[in-house]
C-alpha cells in the first residue's frame, strides 16, 4: 500500500493538470454508473449514459499511463508538459459536449440532424484532431527518452506506434455513407459517419461496449489500437514482477524479446479486427478464415515465446545485488 502511495503521489506531482483530469474522469465514470440505474434513457440501443462511462473510463486509463511515462522519464521540458496540459484541455472539452448532449437527449458522434447538433460534433472534431496532434508530438518527444530497462523502453514504442495508429483509425468512422451524402443533398436531417459495416448504427451490441452483435464494427479496432500505450507497459512490468517465480526473465535480453513478440502479436491482432470489420463480420461471429488467421497469430506467438524462454541463460536467483540491480531495475 505504502509503494501504491508513493506511486500516485509521484505521478500527482509529475503533471498536476493531467492527475486533475484523471480524478476528474473518475468521478465522471461513477456518476455515470449511478446515472445508468436511474435515467431509463436509451440511445443507440443502449443506456443514454453508456458513452459518457466508457469515455471516461478510457481517458483514465490514457491519463494515468501518461503520468506514469512522464514521472519515469529524463529530460522533459515544459513544451513537454504543455502537450499534456493541451491533452487535458481538449479532454475536456471532449466529455463536456459529450455529457451535454445526453442531457439534451441526442447523439454526440457524427449528429449534424440540427445546427446546434452540427456544431457540437465540429467542437468535438476539432478537440479530437488537437488530441491526436497533441498525442502525435508527445510520443515523438517520449521516443527520444531512453529508460533503465531495454524491454519496458520497447514495450512503450511498440506502445506510441500502435496507439497512433489506433487514434488514426478513428478517422474511417467519420466519412459520410452514401445514403447520407443522398439525404444531406436533398436537404434532409442526417448524420455524417457511422461506426458499423453492413448493418446500421444503434443495433445490438456487446453490453457496455456497444460493439455491434450483427455486423461489422469499427470501433473496435480504434479501441485496440489506443490502448496499446497502456497494455503494452503493463505487460513488461508484468515480466518484471515474474522475475522472482522465473529466474529465466532475470535475463533483459530475454524479457525484451518477449516484448517484441507480445507487441508483434498486438499489431496482428489489431489487423485482424480491422480486416473483420471492414468485412461486416461481427467480432462475437467470426468465419472460419477469420478464425484460422487468428489460430495462426496465437500459434506463431506461443512457439516464439516457448523459443525465447528455452534458449534463455539460466541465471541463478542467488546472484549478488549488484548484478540483480543491474538484470532488474525499478520500473
Amino acid at each position: 500500500m505504502a509503494r501504491l502511495r508513493s506511486l500516485f503521489l509521484q505521478m500527482w506531482h509529475a503533471h498536476r493538470p493531467l492527475a486533475i483530469f484523471a480524478v476528474g474522469n473518475l468521478a465522471l465514470a461513477v456518476f455515470a454508473l449511478v446515472a445508468m440505474a436511474v435515467d431509463p434513457r436509451v440511445l443507440g440501443g443502449m443506456p443514454i449514459w453508456t458513452k459518457p462511462f466508457k469515455f471516461a473510463v478510457s481517458f483514465l486509463l490514457y491519463t494515468v499511463m501518461w503520468m506514469w511515462l512522464i514521472s519515469r522519464a529524463r529530460g522533459w521540458t515544459p513544451a513537454n508538459r504543455w502537450m499534456g496540459t493541451v491533452v487535458a484541455i481538449a479532454g475536456v472539452g471532449e466529455l463536456v459536449a459529450i455529457v451535454l448532449q445526453v442531457i439534451r437527449g441526442r447523439h454526440s458522434h457524427f449528429n449534424i440532424m440540427t445546427t446546434f447538433d452540427g456544431l457540437v460534433w465540429s467542437f468535438m472534431a476539432v478537440m479530437i484532431i488537437v488530441l491526436f496532434l497533441a498525442n502525435l508530438v508527445w510520443s515523438v518527444l517520449l521516443w527520444r527518452d531512453r529508460g533503465d530497462d531495454r524491454s519496458i523502453t520497447l514495450a512503450i514504442r511498440f506502445g506510441i506506434v500502435i496507439s497512433i495508429i489506433g487514434l488514426a483509425l478513428g478517422g474511417t468512422m467519420v466519412s459520410p455513407r452514401g445514403d447520407q451524402l443522398a439525404a444531406e443533398e436533398q436537404g434532409l436531417p442526417t448524420m455524417s459517419g457511422a461506426h458499423a459495416v453492413g448493418v446500421p448504427d444503434g443495433g445490438p451490441g456487446i453490453p457496455v461496449f456497444g460493439w455491434s452483435t450483427e455486423g461489422g464494427d469499427l470501433r473496435i479496432g480504434h479501441f485496440v489500437g489506443m490502448h496499446a500505450l497502456q497494455l503494452l507497459p503493463l505487460f513488461a512490468l508484468a515480466l518484471l514482477l515474474l522475475v522472482p517465480r522465473l529466474p529465466v526473465l532475470r535475463d533483459e535480453t530475454a524479457r525484451t524479446r518477449l516484448v517484441v513478440v507480445a507487441g508483434s502479436t498486438y499489431a496482428a491482432l489489431l489487423t485482424l479486427v480491422v480486416w473483420q470489420a471492414l468485412r461486416g463480420q461481427s467480432i462475437v461471429a467470426p468465419d472460419a478464415l477469420t478464425l484460422g488467421v487468428l489460430g495462426a497469430i496465437l500459434a506463431a506467438t506461443a512457439l516464439a515465446a516457448a523459443a525465447i524462454l528455452t534458449r534463455a541463460p539460466d541465471i541463478s536467483s542467488h546472484d549478488d545485488d549488484s548484478h540483480d540491480q543491474k538484470a532488474v531495475p525499478t520500473a
